[in-house]
């Protein structure tokens, strides 16, 4: 197993931010991005690397950008250091595995978000008002329950640190217009209901996901990750029964461990134990093993 990686520093390249998982350098015509051994939970990062984890997310993007591409163009040029450009040459040892070389995009200013179940927040706001993000939804469903017909509820994207907040679709229209907020809807669910049935032939549920979008000369592209275990819930099929919460191939274990404890959810984080850090790792292993 390699070093957990939590921070990069690459001086001869120009950092151009980071975020919870990700550094992103600009290398002039397009971007390195280089996904981190960090996690998040509530929006706060742990002080604790998960091991493997970055080079995790990087397989399983690129998996699915691929698989996708019928669907809508993404961002992704390569994720093969000696295709980088040169001045990347000298960190390959650090990049290999966990980076991918992409396109410049202008970013949506919203997160695409797709449920397929009902779980976590959506679970939790449907008891209380019997809708998710204000969309109605039939009275008598059960926590886990496969929802008729996939829901897409919009979030803004919040600085780091921040928390991302629940919009309605007509709020999107306002920030992004009426015909591109449109088909951004449109193409997150295709996104996302092929996605499902692929896994699906894996022994993988996926609940729900988020999608982030981009456009290069106008048109739409997908950008950011794709389908990891960061940004989607993954439930094992075998075993599926709802009525409560499901086992998971995603970060849910963790955030289940930080519900027990006495926190506030507000930086900083409380430390992870080795048993926690050691089974987070295994989950998002065997959701690539699945997946691959």
């Amino acid at each position: 197993m390699k070093d957990i990686i939590l921070t990069t520093d690459l001086p001869e390249l120009k950092l151009s931010g980071r975020g919870k998982v990700r550094d992103i350098y600009d290398l002039g015509e397009s971007l390195l991005i280089v996904t981190s051994d960090r996690i998040s939970a509530f929006d706060v990062i742990m002080n604790e690397g998960i091991p493997g984890k970055g080079e995790v997310l990087t397989r399983i993007s690129a998996h699915w950008f691929q698989l996708l591409e019928n669907i809508v163009p993404h961002h992704l040029i390569t994720t093969n250091p000696a295709e980088f450009p040169a001045p990347c040459d000298k960190y390959r040892e650090v990049l290999d595995g966990r980076s991918m070389l992409v396109k410049k995009a202008r970013p949506l200013p919203v997160e695409c978000i797709v449920r397929g179940y009902l779980a976590g927040s959506g679970w939790k706001e449907y008891r209380e008002t019997g809708s998710v993000c204000g969309i109605p939804l039939p009275p008598g469903l059960t926590e886990s329950d496969r929802l008729q017909e996939s829901i897409f509820t919009p979030s803004t994207k919040a600085e780091l640190g921040g928390h991302d907040e629940n919009i309605s679709f007509d709020k999107m229209v306002e920030l992004c217009g009426k015909e591109l907020a449109e088909k951004v809807r449109q193409v997150s669910l295709d996104l996302y209901t092929t996605a499902r049935e692929i896994a699906n032939t894996r022994g993988i549920i996926i609940a729900d996901t988020k999608f982030e979008f981009g456009l290069v000369d106008g048109k739409l592209i997908l950008i950011d990750e794709c389908l990891t275990p960061d940004s989607s819930r993954f439930w094992p099929k075998a075993g599926y029964c709802p009525g409560s919460s499901q086992p998971s191939f995603d970060k849910q274990f963790l955030r289940d461990y930080l519900e027990t404890l006495d926190w506030d959810k507000k930086a900083p984080a409380p430390p992870l134990p080795d048993q926690v850090v050691k089974a987070t790792a295994r989950n998002y292993l065997e959701a690539l093993e699945r997946l691959m």
